[in-house]
């Protein structure tokens, strides 16, 4: 046992919390299984008595033969901040064995290293605010002038900013060395200032240590010696973006809409992996502004054929809509011949060129308001062709430095950051998905024709890479059996089990489907193109699939109304909670993108705490068996129903005791924006299925990616837990989405401290055991089978299920990649799975049979999904919060969740954040995320 926190800690009288509790009264009657824990061979184990207050439960039951032993105290008391020490990764447990063998290749490349010492230097420039390009200018000046004969036939490697390394130190010791540096310029020459200074020396051989397992800690200043290594010449030859390069498009052309087009190029990034470094290569591709006169740019945005069809000044919103486009962006001038100088655009003007006025300065001294259209007149000789249309203001806008557009051309190689349109990124699929064995033949391809080892760089530090991709032997793991209800009339539970990561409903009843009673149906498609008929055949057909699914929709709905724009949605729900208390679900018919969406989910989740299912009205026009059985699985549990469990006798050893699964995600505002609020969302599991979660979510600083309140949003989900099952969870399951590699440590330290910190505020000496995994989509490693035969379906890919966690993992840390879901089009991507901590002793098999079973348990569709349904939820919860923050005014679609800078919202002229600064303040937007208590008893985010 441990002493009594300190009172530092803010830790509440001891046991107020866990004291027994009612059970909560519910609609109807959950499966008792869903209020006890199970051992693996399906035997109950004896709940755990609760205990006098400030007692931790007693030990579980022995269990059957083969259990884990209980957990111990592993959790030590928090010593005061200063003294706390720092959280490492653990050890990888062992090897997975489970599952059949399959033999694949990955898209890491082996790298033959060298031996001995790079020495690193630091580089400081000035002026120092330069682009990375034009900063590798001045360096590739320097080197090739080399007035001081620093460099003496050496080639230094540069990373654009402070970092240079050189295979043998230079001639000038410790001491710091300035030079003068000259690039030719458009009129005059530009001077930078630049001096260098030795740094360290960089040992290769502490990196060969940690490969092969004889350190635990990985050396990162070799990591990132070697990657500016490798990244120096691309980074000349092509257009860097991240982590990849891109070049202008040759012999292909993917128009995008918009003055946007598809730019292809490479990923490349360094990785240690077991015994190897590895460079992991990867096709990729991004959307770049076209190359062309401003005026056609203009046409494309504001979806006019012909410039010759403008032939008034832009309407107010046609200004706006273009100015969202093109401030920001650079273009270059053409009325000056040769001189082509490049701006960045800060504003459209107001006013077309024939009346845009400017203070021009005359010979004489004196100023005089001059036109625009009579300044090019006069000064370049250049009437323009279209003086009705605006200027763009450009450089610093106090400098009043106006270009009428015609004169202006888009300056090539810029990268559209801002959110695309759903046609846009239709089309961006379209170009750039690939088949698996496609996608191997592009890589392959490409790594021939950069030809790494010819890179004058990577000679220059003796480095070369392997040319073909790397075999791994990985495992497909056997999927969990997937109980449903039985049939009216019969006790028979009916089993599915899932074939290539789908398995199929037909012929059987959800687990614990709702009887629903009474409900409604608000249409706000207009009655032209949502008749009355459609609406009565669609609640036909929707009741014959519910019932089929065990959840009977009785009669007809007690309300059926028309409605027009999202201000009638919140008095008509009030009347419907008002008129009928008993009211279950209000079905929501919308005509597509629209504003209503948003005030919907805000009224019902938030204000009045009503279940609400939203259906396009081409979905009910014309039904099919496959949407209606899709919108009964998330009518079912928005109810409080369970669509299936996982077949108890066949759970892994973590559900001998109770075990709570949480899955935590952030979710930031578009690139682009830099003002509203990141979403921080924490979902957990409220069974022994697991299949109910609850949520909880807040709003946190702009690109916060640590979770702020942590603390207090587990304590809720564990008091809740205990509410919902009697109770105190022995171990902690937590599923961390939205987590960089650069960000595990900080997020390590501050998370997991906050986690233990809610245990011991909720009772002293309750320390159940923690494992925290770090979940990771955004990666460009692909697995492709070694054999044709192993493909599945006609995207070629690898199977469901397929595990790896040997050769292209990490040399000592425990982590594992598992594609746990069937992929349909395009290359298959597998989650990066990397465990952060874990008190509870997991071994490599058991996380990863864990793991893949959790995929199988997300409840809006009969489907694997490619992460665990618990972090999946956080964020379908953070994307929800999103729309509570849209407020009920509809004047603008600056606040929507779709809101990109292209325009109109993604969901239309939509709903916006209330004008006021008022509610914006931080705990307006916290009230405002914030659901009723009614929502939040049941999973209103599915």
């Amino acid at each position: 046992m441990f002493q009594p926190p300190s009172s530092g800690l803010g830790v509440g009288p001891p046991g107020r919390v866990f004291e027994p509790v009612k059970p909560i009264i519910r609609a109807f009657e959950f499966d008792r299984d869903a209020l006890t824990f199970m051992t693996t061979n399906g035997e109950k184990c004896p709940p755990v008595p609760p205990g006098p207050p400030g007692v931790p439960p007693g030990p579980p039951g022995p269990g059957p033969p083969g259990a884990r032993p209980p957990i111990p105290n592993l959790v030590p008391m928090m010593p005061p901040a200063h003294e706390q020490a720092e959280f490492t990764c653990p050890s990888r447990p062992n090897h997975g064995t489970e599952g059949r063998a399959i033999m694949l290749r990955a898209n890491h490349f082996q790298i033959c290293m060298p031996r001995g010492h790079i020495h690193h230097y630091d580089v400081s420039i000035v002026p120092d605010k330069c682009p990375r390009r034009v900063n590798r200018e001045i360096i590739e000046t320097m080197v090739q002038v080399d007035t001081k004969k620093l460099f003496i036939g050496q080639k230094p490697v540069f990373d654009g900013r402070k970092n240079m390394y050189t295979r043998d130190p230079l001639p000038i010791g410790r001491d710091k060395i300035e030079l003068e540096v000259t690039l030719p310029g458009e009129g005059k020459d530009r001077v930078f200032n630049t001096s260098l200074k030795w740094v360290a020396q960089v040992s290769l051989y502490a990196l060969e240590e940690a490969l092969e397992g004889r350190t635990r800690s990985i050396p990162l200043d070799a990591i990132q010696a070697l990657d500016v290594v490798m990244r120096h010449m691309p980074s000349m030859m092509y257009t860097p973006v991240g982590r990849s390069f891109f070049s202008q498009p040759e012999g292909y052309y993917h128009p995008l809409g918009g003055g946007r087009e598809v730019w292809f190029g490479f990923h490349q990034s360094v990785r240690p992996s077991q015994w190897k470094m590895m460079l992991n290569i990867d096709v990729s591709a991004t959307a770049f502004y076209k190359a062309q006169p401003v005026i056609e740019f203009m046409c494309e945005v504001l979806d006019v054929k012909e410039i010759s069809e403008q032939k008034r000044p832009l309407t107010d919103s046609q200004r706006v809509k273009f100015t969202k486009e093109i401030k920001g962006l650079k273009i270059e001038i053409t009325h000056c011949g040769q001189m082509k100088r490049k701006y960045r655009v800060c504003n459209v003007t107001r006013r077309p060129a024939q009346t845009q006025t400017f203070p021009l300065q005359l010979e004489s001294g004196q100023t005089v308001e001059c036109t625009v259209a009579k300044y090019f007149l006069d000064k370049h000789r250049k009437r323009l062709l279209y003086p009705h249309l605006p200027c763009l203001q450009v450089g610093q806008e106090h400098r009043h430095t106006y270009l009428p557009l015609e004169v202006c051309n888009v300056v090539r190689g810029q990268r559209c950051i801002k959110k695309l349109t759903d046609m846009q990124t239709s089309t961006m699929i379209k170009a750039t998905a690939r088949s698996a064995p496609d996608r191997e033949k592009e890589i392959n391809n490409l790594v021939h024709k950069v030809n790494f080892n010819e890179d004058p760089y990577m000679q220059e530090f003796g480095i070369s890479i392997n040319s073909t991709m790397t075999e791994v032997k990985g495992r497909v793991l056997p999927p969990p059996k997937i109980q449903y209800g039985g049939r009216s009339g019969f006790q028979t539970k009916q089993q599915a089990i899932p074939n290539q990561g789908v398995w199929d409903m037909r012929g059987k009843e959800f687990h614990t489907g709702v009887e629903i009673r009474t409900w409604a149906i608000a249409c706000f498609a207009p009655q032209r193109t949502c008749r009355e008929e459609a609406l009565r055949n669609f609640t036909a057909q929707l009741q014959k699939i519910s019932s089929d699914a065990g959840m009977p929709i009785l009669g007809q709905p007690v309300f059926c109304k028309y409605a027009t724009g999202p201000e009638q949605v919140e008095p008509m729900f009030r009347y419907l909670k008002n008129q009928w208390q008993e009211l279950q679900l209000v079905v929501v018919v919308l005509p597509g993108k629209t504003p209503v969406y948003a005030e919907v989910k805000r009224v019902g989740d938030t204000v009045l705490g009503m279940a609400t299912q939203c259906v396009q009205a081409k979905n009910v026009n014309k039904t099919s068996p496959q949407t209606l059985s899709n919108l009964c699985l998330k009518i079912n549990v928005k109810l409080g129903g369970v669509n299936n469990i996982l077949v108890p006798s066949i759970r892994p050893r973590v559900f001998n005791e109770p075990v709570i699964f949480l899955g935590a995600d952030v979710t930031h505002p578009p690139a682009g924006d830099n003002k509203k609020p990141s979403i921080a969302a924490l979902v957990g599991s409220m069974d022994a299925h697991p299949s109910r979660y609850a949520a909880t979510v807040r709003v946190q600083h702009h690109r916060q990616d640590i979770i702020q309140d942590l603390g207090n949003m587990v304590k809720e989900l564990l008091v809740q837990f205990y509410k919902a099952t009697r109770f105190k969870p022995s171990r902690i399951v937590f599923y961390r989405d939205g987590v960089s590699e650069g960000q595990f440590m900080p997020v390590l330290q501050h998370e997991l401290r906050a986690v233990r910190h809610a245990c011991m505020m909720l009772e002293v000496g309750y320390q159940p055991g923690i494992t925290f995994i770090v979940v990771q989509k955004r990666h460009h490693t692909r697995l492709f089978c070694a054999d044709k035969r192993e493909q599945i379906g006609r995207s070629g890919n690898i199977p469901a299920g397929t595990t790896v966690d040997v050769g292209i993992t990490h040399p000592t840390e425990f982590d594992f990649f598992l594609c746990s879901h069937a992929g349909i089009q395009g290359t298959s991507r597998p989650s990066h799975y990397h465990v952060l901590w874990d008190d509870n002793h997991f071994t490599a098999d058991e996380l990863q049979q864990l793991t893949y079973q959790l995929c199988h348990t997300y409840v809006r569709c009969t489907r694997s999904v490619s992460i665990p349904a618990p972090a999946y939820y956080a964020h379908l919860v953070a994307f929800r919060a999103r729309y509570h923050l849209v407020e009920k005014e509809h004047d603008s679609s600056k606040y929507s969740p779709g809101y990109s800078e292209e325009g109109a919202s993604e969901y239309g002229e939509g709903s916006h954040l209330s004008g006021s600064s008022e509610d914006r303040t931080p705990a307006s937007m916290a009230r405002a995320v914030q659901v009723h208590q009614d929502a939040g008893r049941v999973m209103y985010f599915a």
